[in-house]
């Protein structure tokens, strides 16, 4: 049976841990395995891309396999071919493809077409391998502890945050999410994470108040406001200004607390100069566990 990776619940919670140990066998170096020796994984991307293009290029080839990077625009779709037309012409060339696109519903359409696995690298309403990697870069940092320490996520309820809720049920993590009225998450992942909860003993709490949420917060991670395709308003950042993370917002977090940003970051938006350069360093451990933990994933899928 093809495996596609769409969203967090395409996998099981035992599938997701063994995924995060499998990153750490990865980076640690205890597997070297060439786990895509012959495989062809293509790069179908409409949305600009630095650390999802590079990470999942450099993994494949690590791997041993070979990568082909698709730019939308250089293919027939950007001149009106059918979607389910080019998923069944590249499922007969390539054994993998990888997808960031700017609509969720269009990687869905592509996936039902696929006749090898298809995984999402970024949509409009999820963004799993990021988050994935994200949860690695906890269970790297705070082990087993992972499941008794409470993480914030603040600002904008976009693709991230969705994500984010999904993780919380299938990981039994503790998430706080604090985000503006009329800027909340989709209540369909809300729902998605909250079944998986009651499976992992995971819990989610939604607020309009970012303090309640740091308030002794381990972890405080956030993202840009406005990410790509999306209208900037002026009303929307005004809206977003409190959940800025800066140093007086996680001074009601835990004096050891991490923060966390997916990047690319919007200094003066969504997290200051000061703390991002603060946290800098683990900020780009995040980054670089993107490689580590897409390779445990093509691993699993291929």
């Amino acid at each position: 049976m093809i495996r596609h990776f769409i969203d967090l619940w395409d996998i099981t919670p035992e599938e997701g841990w063994k995924l995060v140990l499998d990153a750490e066998a990865i980076k640690l170096s205890k597997d070297k395995e060439k786990h895509l020796l012959g495989k062809k994984v293509g790069l179908f991307f409409t949305k600009p891309s630095t650390r999802t293009r590079v990470s999942f290029e450099v993994a494949i080839v690590e791997l041993g396999g070979h990568s082909v990077y698709l730019s939308e625009q250089s293919l027939q779709i950007s001149r009106g071919e059918d979607i389910k037309d080019t998923a069944r012409t590249l499922s007969r060339y390539l054994d993998c493809v990888v997808i960031r696109t700017d609509s969720h519903k269009k990687l869905e359409e592509y996936a039902k077409h696929s006749s090898v696995p298809v995984i999402n690298a970024l949509t409009d309403m999820s963004h799993p391998c990021q988050v994935l990697s994200d949860v690695f870069t906890l269970y790297e940092t705070f082990k087993e502890d992972i499941k008794r320490i409470k993480i914030a996520y603040v600002g904008d309820g976009n693709n991230v945050c969705n994500t984010w809720l999904v993780a919380a049920g299938l990981f039994g993590l503790n998430l706080f999410v604090a985000t503006p009225a009329g800027y909340e998450p989709s209540s369909y992942y809300y729902q998605a994470g909250e079944d998986l909860c009651k499976i992992t003993g995971g819990s989610i709490y939604l607020t309009t108040n970012p303090v309640e949420a740091v308030k002794d917060a381990h972890v405080v991670y956030t993202d840009v406001w406005v990410s790509m395709n999306q209208e900037r308003t002026e009303e929307k950042i005004q809206a977003l200004m409190p959940y800025q993370v800066n140093e007086k917002l996680l001074s009601y977090a835990r004096s050891d607390v991490k923060v966390m940003h997916c990047l690319p970051a919007k200094k003066g938006e969504e997290i200051t100069e000061e703390v991002f350069e603060r946290f800098a360093d683990f900020i780009f451990t995040q980054a670089e566990n993107r490689l580590h933990t897409q390779k445990a994933l093509l691993k699993f899928l291929l």
